[in-house]
């Protein structure tokens, strides 16, 4: 019986093997077809798994005993050594009240120091302007109080320091010497010389400084051009780090319709400095010119209508149309030769230099110089005002050469240049070369700033 199952099963398997080879497509298709239903079971089959919901539940409760860490000292100290720090600037019309106030300060024992203490006081006194830090704990209890000022000598500044101690409040004032470093800005002309200065946050007093520079090359009235540029670097005089004024312009370059100008301070010991070319040419003219450092000229030398008289006439002046109190300065060294009133002119100044040249300053609000006394130029002398014969403030200024009226402008132009000292070369050519080198940069900056 097994010999006939066994050639029976040896000719369904010679039959198989000769449709798969006459039908290999049909064959292969058959059995994917078999396969996927297998699959399709199977997958119909899965979803009949027990729901989880109908197993049993059983619940287990453990205790957990929660880690220790170790808490900061800074957290677990008190409250009092919780510090905070506030800044704000004085007003004209501050109290210790209103100023405490702003800071966020509430200490009535700390105002009350303010109002009465000596020291303390003068912080109130004065302008405006100072700049006041506080640091306070978190009940905003003042513990320390500084501010700092500029002190009579401008090279120094003072400091006042209010601190809350065991004993209560103690203040002390100290002084210490402002120190310098060197700022680099750097500008391009749209309109006036002021506007691309504020554009570029460049100080006032250095916008100044930099007229003053050019002024003999440059009219900042007339000969700006849209697209003129300039590079400065100027000091900053700081106390404790913090900005308290500025100081001097140390180089400046300034290119007016594609001429430039350059200029870098430099001091001879024991002699006034001054601003020279790089190629050490003094820069410096023995005659400033002008005797206000930046102001409009109202009526130039020559004819003129007159306003009181109503006539034309000779002007053997030149008028600066200035605001009452106006510093005015001498245009050169010399000598006061006379200081008082003078019936249309007011409150006059005439100031002898050499060879016999003189100035007179008019219609001034104030005369600050005396008969005899010796003026270096630059130097202070009175202020604008509207004394004598005059229509409203202005300063009247002359020059004359052996008592002949001269064009103040001209006389400032044409003046020779103060030389340097061939002994002190070597050091200018250091100092020249550090400028060079800040002013590229400050330069360099505003180019990137424009690109």
């Amino acid at each position: 019986m097994i010999r006939p199952l066994i050639h029976s099963l040896t000719r369904v398997a010679e039959a198989t093997h000769q449709s798969l080879i006459k039908h290999p497509r049909r064959i292969t298709g058959g059995i994917g077809v078999l396969l996927l239903g297998t699959g399709v079971t199977a997958f119909g089959i899965a979803p009949l798994a027990p729901d989880a919901a109908d197993l049993p539940v059983r619940q287990v409760v453990e205790t957990l005993t929660p880690p220790t860490f170790e808490v900061p000292s800074v957290l677990a100290a008190s409250s009092n050594d919780f510090v905070l720090f506030r800044s704000d600037v004085t007003r004209r019309d501050d109290t210790a009240q209103s100023l405490l106030q702003r800071l966020g300060v509430v200490d009535t024992e700390a105002q009350g120091f303010l109002r009465t203490d000596a020291t303390a006081r003068q912080l109130l006194q004065g302008r405006g302007g100072r700049l006041v830090s506080v640091e306070t704990n978190d009940r905003q209890e003042l513990q320390r109080l500084t501010s700092r000022w500029i002190a009579n000598d401008d090279r120094k500044f003072s400091r006042l320091v209010i601190e809350n101690s065991p004993e209560g409040f103690k203040s002390r004032l100290e002084t210490g010497e402002l120190t310098a470093s060197a700022r680099l800005a750097s500008g391009v002309i749209r309109s006036s010389l002021f506007a691309a200065t504020d554009a570029a946050n460049i100080p006032d007093p250095v916008a100044v400084q930099l007229a003053e520079m050019f002024s003999s090359d440059i009219d900042f009235r007339r000969d700006l051009r849209q697209g003129d540029r300039f590079s400065v670097v100027y000091e900053s005089l700081e106390a404790d780090g913090e900005a308290m004024r500025t100081g001097r312009v140390l180089s400046a370059e300034f290119v007016n319709n594609g001429r430039k100008h350059e200029g870098v301070w430099f001091e001879e010991p024991g002699q006034r400095g001054a601003y020279y070319g790089f190629n050490g040419e003094s820069s410096r003219k023995f005659y400033l010119s002008s005797p206000l450092e930046f102001s409009r000229v109202s009526s130039g030398y020559g004819m003129r209508f007159h306003p009181i008289s109503g006539t034309r006439k000779a002007h053997l002046g030149v008028d600066y149309a200035a605001p009452t109190g106006t510093p005015v300065r001498t245009i050169a060294d010399g000598v006061v030769e006379f200081a008082g009133v003078q019936r249309g002119y007011g409150n006059v100044i005439i100031i002898r230099h050499r060879s016999n040249q003189t100035t007179l300053f008019a219609h001034l609000s104030r005369i600050g110089v005396r008969q005899g006394q010796k003026v270096d130029q630059g130097e202070w002398i009175g202020a604008v005002g509207s004394t004598g014969a005059s229509t409203g403030p202005h300063l009247h200024f002359e020059f004359r050469d052996n008592g002949v009226h001269q064009d103040p402008l001209v006389i400032a132009r044409q003046s020779e240049s103060v030389p340097i000292n061939a002994a002190a070369r070597s050091r200018f050519d250091a100092v020249a070369q550090l400028q060079r080198v800040q002013l590229n940069a400050a330069a360099s900056v505003q180019q990137a700033s424009a690109e």
